[in-house]
């Protein structure tokens, strides 16, 4: 089966093209680096001739609210128009759990708009929801961060490694359109400032962390339900600790 990976050069993606051709697929790595673009149509045409799966598994270029929800309406609307000309039989994409709950962010805003093209194209798809990827921590740290305080909210998480992400999205590649949202989830929850402060010890970071439950979360303020699935998530095997000592031995 021709399987085209949108983004297929980032964290998520390059992982699931790995995974994907390990079964014997052929699978095209997309992006803007390989002459594929979804925002101004370059090389979609192209690639997705012949394609019984589309992952978009892009991210926007910039977090600004104006830019991040340009970015999602255009690339999706560029996409699906190709993937409905080339006769694509299921459009997959990797959106967020808690989106269509964190509309105060301009961030969950592109997401949604991008939701509901999908939704409405007509083409079969699944949406897959994944709670914060262990990965983004570090991000997530630099964006409470003022002097050598953090302050986040303590609002529950569930973070999922990008190898649990990366193994649900090419299973999902070889399954048959849901048309509708799945979510998928790490194996623990606990609560964000709780996990940051965690990993920022174990990386000797001096930084310490505060609890304020008014912290925003990319602008968005939190509850203990924004970011984490209760709708029977598939959840991921790997613990935060596995996780850090498999990313500290590979630095």
């Amino acid at each position: 089966m021709k399987i085209v990976v949108i983004g297929g050069t980032g964290l998520i993606g390059s992982k699931t093209v790995e995974r994907l051709r390990k079964r014997g697929h052929e699978v095209i790595a997309a992006s803007p680096n390989s002459g594929v673009n979804t925002i101004t149509g370059e090389g979609l045409a192209e690639a997705l001739a012949g394609a019984e799966v589309v992952l978009d598994l892009a991210n926007s270029p910039s977090f600004e609210d104006k830019a991040v929800l340009e970015f999602f309406e255009t690339s999706g609307r560029n996409l699906l128009a190709a993937e409905k000309a080339a006769g694509v039989k299921h459009h997959i994409a990797l959106s967020v759990v808690g989106t269509e709950r964190l509309q105060e962010s301009g961030y969950f805003r592109g997401k949604l708009a991008q939701e509901k093209l999908i939704r409405a194209s007509g083409i079969p798809y699944t949406i897959v929801h994944s709670t914060q990827f262990m990965e983004f921590l570090n991000g997530i740290a630099q964006s409470g961060t003022v002097g050598q305080t953090v302050r986040l909210s303590p609002a529950y998480v569930q973070p999922i490694a990008s190898d649990d992400v990366a193994d649900a999205m090419a299973d999902v590649a070889l399954s048959t359109p849901a048309n509708k949202t799945i979510e998928i989830s790490g194996p623990e929850r606990a609560r964000l400032s709780d996990l940051v402060a965690r990993y920022l010890k174990a990386m000797k970071d001096p930084r310490t962390v505060e609890a304020d439950a008014e912290a925003r979360y990319f602008g968005a303020r939190l509850n203990d339900q924004s970011l984490i699935s209760d709708d029977n998530p598939r959840l991921g095997s790997i613990t935060f600790e596995e996780w850090f000592a498999k990313s500290a031995e590979s630095k």
